[in-house]
């Protein structure tokens, strides 16, 4: 069965994103509770996090920035409620969609082993 996810309303003034400094720390907490709750043997953090990145994959693209995924987080991330799978009444739920966040950013074009890249351009 496939649901019909939402798309998140743009920013108002879309040359305003949302910072990445923000974001970083949110998800940063995130991906710690998501490994509490792992080792604690409360949870396997795929449950949410597998559907979450899919759900990144096809509103980004497989090319983004960690800036495009900042701004993705900084306009809602209440999309992850309604993705299959998901149990909107987790308690943790907003943490685990951060940690999904963090793992996606891992794969961000200009992110490299929790450093941001600023110089794309060869010499």
């Amino acid at each position: 069965m496939t649901v019909a996810v939402p798309e998140t309303a743009e920013c108002e003034n879309p040359r305003v994103g949302y910072p990445l400094e923000n974001a970083l720390f949110h998800w940063e907490a995130g991906i710690e509770r998501l490994r509490e709750l792992e080792r604690q043997g409360l949870l396997r953090g795929d449950q949410v996090t597998v559907p979450v990145r899919e759900e990144l994959r096809r509103r980004l693209g497989a090319t983004f920035t960690a800036e495009e995924l900042a701004d993705l987080y900084g306009r809602g991330t209440d999309w992850a409620t309604l993705l299959p799978g998901i149990d909107p009444g987790m308690s943790d739920l907003q943490d685990l969609v951060d940690a999904a966040f963090w793992l996606h950013l891992q794969a961000a074009g200009d992110y490299a082993g929790g450093r941001l890249v600023t110089d794309l351009e060869p010499s």
